[in-house]
């Protein structure tokens, strides 16, 4: 079966309220399998396994099992990063192994493909054949004997990328720039010349490149893992693509709006945002409603001022004819202004995304937890 993350989501959001919705034995029973069998994939000698495992997929998982035919023996995830949890549920409700792949139009597809029996979660595999990885230390090509095709004195590494922290001398994994090279990258954009010359470039040996613009990182074992995307361009659960600085222009009309960062986890199919509220406009605000409050951060956190600017910023996103997607679901209001002393904004007032993401992680997660 393939499938993108998203149908794998809904499978497992369904059968955990299935479980919950039973209740009592059941869901104790189901939770204690499922630990033994997350105890086994970790190592544990405690775990289910051999006779056991078997007792448990007839028990309780058959039924899940039962949910896509019964007859699964092989998944395929791929449009979308698939969360670990969902991985790791998947591969043991479903008993069959669960692998990624990672590429991109421009590379035909293909780039990279996790093998069939390795037990990790959030990595999209080795280089396929007719693919190669950029390296730091030096080039070898794909089609090498397995066992050398991972030359243990040379870096599976890719370009720095110095503006946003991800260099190869990064510890304990180097990170950077993937960088796809072979005969399965095509020859570049369809009457779009500046645009081919900034992402795609030939080597003296005649090899063309395509520069990603995919954040990764080489497990010692020549795995590659996804960690983030140099552009502010974010391809949510679902497929869609969110340009976060369009947005962001967009929405930054809004007369309640100081500043705000558009924040898109592509775990999730929709977006969130950071707004730092514009003080007079929502002091006025708050008097024409008759909302007392002592302090104005205390407003920030009033139920009806959030509704407010939620409403404000549907506004100005349908004057712009954003899509639904592209439009924050969930927003957390700041008091404090953004300016360069912050660090989160630069001189001419810019925002630093990666610094705002991490001086705000904790709200930008509960946000989606909510």
């Amino acid at each position: 079966m393939a499938a993108v993350p998203a149908i794998l989501d809904r499978v497992q959001d369904g059968v955990w309220k299935k479980v919950d919705a039973k209740g009592g034995l059941t869901k104790k029973l189901f939770d204690f399998a499922y630990a033994r069998r997350i105890s086994a994939i970790n190592g544990s000698w405690f775990g289910a396994r051999g006779i056991e495992l078997l007792l448990w997929n007839f028990v309780v998982f058959r039924k899940v099992q039962a949910v896509l035919g019964g007859r699964i023996r092989f998944l395929l995830s791929g449009g979308a990063p698939l969360s670990g949890d969902t991985q790791r549920f998947i591969n043991i409700c479903l008993g069959a192994p669960i692998c990624q792949g990672y590429g991109l139009t421009e590379t035909c597809a293909g780039g990279t493909f996790s093998e069939v029996d390795d037990p990790s979660v959030g990595r999209v595999g080795n280089p396929v054949p007719c693919s190669y990885i950029k390296k730091w230390f030096c080039w070898y090509p794909q089609v090498l004997p397995y066992p050398l095709r991972f030359w243990p004195s040379g870096s599976q590494e890719l370009i720095d990328w110095p503006e946003g922290g991800y260099l190869t001398s990064n510890s304990p994994m180097p990170r950077g720039e993937i960088v796809i090279g072979g005969p399965n990258v095509t020859v570049g954009y369809f009457k779009n010349e500046a645009k081919t010359k900034e992402v795609y470039k030939v080597d003296e040996r005649g090899m063309r490149w395509f520069y990603t613009g995919d954040v990764g990182q080489f497990h010692a074992d020549g795995c590659l893992e996804i960690i983030d995307r140099k552009k502010d361009i974010v391809k949510l659960q679902h497929g869609e693509y969110v340009s976060l600085g369009k947005v962001e222009a967009v929405l930054v009309a809004s007369p309640y709006v100081e500043n705000i960062m558009l924040h898109a986890d592509p775990f999730h199919s929709y977006c969130v945002a950071l707004v730092v509220v514009a003080q007079p406009a929502l002091k006025e605000l708050a008097s024409k409603k008759g909302i007392a409050f002592t302090d104005f951060a205390e407003l920030c956190e009033k139920e009806e001022i959030v509704k407010e600017l939620q409403a404000s910023l549907l506004k100005a996103a349908k004057a712009a004819r954003l899509e639904k997607f592209e439009i924050p679901a969930k927003i957390k209001l700041l008091s404090d202004p953004w300016t360069p002393e912050t660090g989160l904004v630069t001189a001419a007032l810019k925002l630093k995304r990666e610094a705002a993401r991490k001086a705000f992680s904790e709200e930008l997660s509960k946000l989606y937890q909510s």
